[in-house]
């Protein structure tokens, strides 16, 4: 099977701007994420609407597709990105630029949900431990994920669900395993083009979570797995952190 990853860039962030540019261990954070993707996937770029993250992909080395600013996920990018060229993936894997410390398992994780002819789209997620807590649990930046037998999500949610009555919320990671969205998307191409032409579904609007509309709309979301905790670079705080993890690390 074929696979394409993209990385979506963009400069223009609400709460970090600049933040793919941003140094980490002396390089790009976009330069780190590229590097960690290109241990997995033979074809890779990034794809950004800016030409400052586009020369910096480019002195690196990596490969870059400049696309519009009009665009309002990662998701539509890359359709963008598929759509400019000759020969089509089976599946592209979609890669949050801002997640520098990406797993190889966690690619390989997304990746072999498509070894089942039926998965359409698939993402990521990672049990919530005891330890974890019940303030990491109600995040609503940390959205929850339900899914069933068969590893198809049910439902996506910043709300705690499912909620455990007659239980202390505090006490609930002890009697239930909670699952963490972790923001990695594939798609198949032909679907990955259906789900860039569909409108906003309610859901979607009510949560601000774009799989909802995917959702909403019939289509199934495989599940992979993954114990493996990332650090995710959302503010420059995030940044601070993640240098001291780097620092502790060496």
């Amino acid at each position: 099977m074929n696979f394409l990853a993209i990385i979506p860039s963009r400069y223009a962030s609400t709460r970090f701007p600049g933040k793919p540019l941003a140094l980490l261990g002396g390089k790009p954070i976009v330069q780190h994420v590229y590097e960690r993707v290109r241990r997995v996937f033979t074809d890779l770029c990034v794809a950004t609407d800016d030409e400052r993250i586009f020369n910096a992909v480019k002195d690196f080395g990596g490969n870059v597709v400049m696309t519009s600013d009009k665009h309002k996920s990662g998701t539509d990018r890359c359709c963008e990105v598929i759509d400019k060229l000759e020969v089509q993936p089976d599946v592209v894997v979609n890669v949050q630029g801002d997640e520098p410390f990406i797993a190889a398992s966690q690619l390989e994780s997304v990746m072999k949900c498509f070894d089942d002819e039926a998965t359409q789209i698939a993402t990521l997620v990672k049990p919530y431990s005891e330890a974890d807590g019940w303030e990491a649990l109600n995040n609503p930046n940390s959205p929850k994920v339900v899914v069933d037998e068969n590893d198809n999500a049910l439902y996506f949610s910043r709300s705690v669900i499912p909620f455990l009555r007659n239980v202390p919320c505090e006490k609930w990671l002890a009697h239930h395993t909670y699952y963490k969205h972790i923001g990695l998307y594939a798609y198949r191409t032909s679907v990955l083009h259906d789900i860039c032409a569909m409108p906003q579904g309610q859901l979607e609007i009510a949560e601000s979570l774009e799989q909802l509309r995917w959702l909403q709309a019939g289509l199934r979301i495989k599940v992979g797995y993954t114990e493996v905790d990332t650090i995710g670079i959302d503010t420059p705080e995030d940044l601070l952190r993640a240098e001291n993890f780097i620092n502790r690390r060496s």
